[in-house]
């Protein structure tokens, strides 16, 4: 096989602390401990080495990466490589003077998570009261130091319903952009799929909701959306393909194809403390597994959209199916996918609205390491 064209951005999951404990987190089911994060000097040399790769873009996240104390001098170093840098945010830690040394170290975007367009609720999605409110200060304090803003917003069952509103906030609060995803059931997703599965009546008009907004807020706001897999008909090519454009670290220097991947628990991860970030990248087993067509089964081996969707997402099919190889059960080409259809209808009637959150200990989620 030919050596793949260089990843477009790298995700850099700087912790798993975090003051929130949202029951859709995509972080794995066993978080990264503080005492085994990567140091200050570890990740410089990573982003020198995804300089070198040609990463275009590194995304500053976490859990939350504000808890980070070196982060002003990652995003320093990310600017001297001339790498575009994000910072992807629960936001309730910052304030001004932070917000204003982060710009000044050379940040350049700041997404913004929200949890629904109410206060009681989003505080009770995100497990963190007193949340939202400091959420929409935030925003304006980004917008004030001169940032760009994205918005982003997790939907499923329990705010769905407050779709005009969370795009209507969007706009309140200046921001260029709306990301509204459908949550992925993997991870604590998995664990809450009967809390968070929206109905089909919900989706559609949803898709509705979005397509009207779109065309009314043309050069006001850009919307990206993506729709559940649960009610598709064909599987989204997760991440751009397997291993064909982005790339993540987790805090303890494992390098996954996409943010879920340990999800997929029969594999394992090289760390950018064992082997050079490029060579991980190039023909390292994980990302070397379901790169390409030549690992499809069939249906998707001889389907027209193997280029397109790549097979779809491989932690779907593992959570659903027990095998990462096997056809997404996204697609209706596959034998799961009425099976799979079934369980988003029976799970969207249940009556449910409890969550099971995920636990750190305090002095974690405040941010103590010692």
């Amino acid at each position: 096989m030919s050596a793949p064209q260089p990843p477009m951005g790298l995700l850099a999951e700087l912790s798993h602390r975090c003051p929130l404990a949202c029951p859709y987190c995509s972080n794995p089911l066993e978080l990264e401990r503080p005492r085994g994060e990567l140091t200050a000097e570890e990740w410089l040399r990573v982003i020198d080495e995804a300089a070198e790769l040609g990463v275009l873009q590194i995304h500053f996240s976490g859990g939350e990466p504000t808890l980070r104390r070196d982060l002003e001098q990652l995003i320093a170093r990310a600017r001297e490589q001339e790498v575009y840098s994000n910072l992807i945010t629960a936001g309730v830690l910052l304030d001004r003077a932070r917000i204003d040394a982060l710009a000044a170290a050379g940040l350049e975007h700041v997404q913004l998570s929200i949890q629904d367009s109410r206060a009681a609720s989003a505080d009770t999605i995100g497990g963190y009261k007193g949340g939202h409110a400091r959420k929409l200060e935030v925003a304006r304090m980004v917008r004030a130091a001169g940032l760009p803003l994205t918005i982003n917003a997790v939907v499923h069952r329990q705010n769905l319903d407050h779709l005009e509103e969370i795009v209507e906030l969007a706009v309140e609060l200046d921001a260029v952009r709306l990301e509204v995803a459908h949550t992925q059931y993997y991870g604590w997703a998995y664990a809450n799929r009967a809390a968070l599965m929206p109905s089909r009546e919900q989706v559609e008009h949803a898709n509705a909701v979005v397509a009207a907004a779109k065309e009314r807020l043309k050069g006001v706001l850009t919307i990206d959306y993506v729709v559940p897999d649960y009610y598709a008909k064909r599987p989204k090519a997760c991440m751009g393909g397997w291993g064909r454009q982005f790339l993540n670290v987790t805090p303890t220097g494992k390098v996954l194809p996409c943010h879920a991947a340990e999800s997929i628990t029969d594999m394992t991860f090289e760390t950018v403390r064992e082997r050079p970030l490029a060579a991980i990248w190039e023909d390292g087993p994980a990302f070397e597994r379901f790169r390409g067509t030549a690992w499809m089964p069939e249906p998707c081996r001889s389907c027209e959209r193997r280029e397109i969707d790549f097979g779809g997402c491989r932690c779907q099919a593992f959570a659903l199916t027990g095998d990462a190889a096997a056809t997404d059960p996204a697609c209706g080409k596959s034998p799961e996918h009425a099976s799979m259809v079934g369980l988003a209808e029976t799970e969207s009637a249940a009556d449910t609205r409890d969550f099971v959150y995920r636990t750190m200990g305090r002095k974690e989620r405040a941010g103590r390491v010692d």
